[in-house]
């Protein structure tokens, strides 16, 4: 296995854990609002409504990680 395919399996797992505790840490809080469903959004993602979308940023991701493969496969292993 070449160093690129390692960096880009490192990679993938990273974010796999990243998504792993930042979901963790959003049903904490979905936890700690029981019974509260219709509270205020907090401010700062009334700013950001877009960027602190997590379906959103899966999507962002794994675009760049398929870019990657690409260029990977287009350049380094012809």
């Amino acid at each position: 296995m070449s160093i690129y395919m390692t960096l880009l399996l490192v990679a993938g797992m990273g974010v796999l854990v990243g998504g792993l505790f930042y979901t963790w840490s959003l049903g904490k809080g979905q936890k700690r609002a029981q019974g509260n469903l219709d509270s205020q959004v907090p401010d700062v993602v009334q700013e950001h409504a877009y960027i602190r979308n997590p379906i959103f940023l899966t999507y962002i991701i794994f675009g760049f990680i398929a870019l990657l493969f690409v260029i990977y496969f287009a350049v380094i292993a012809r």
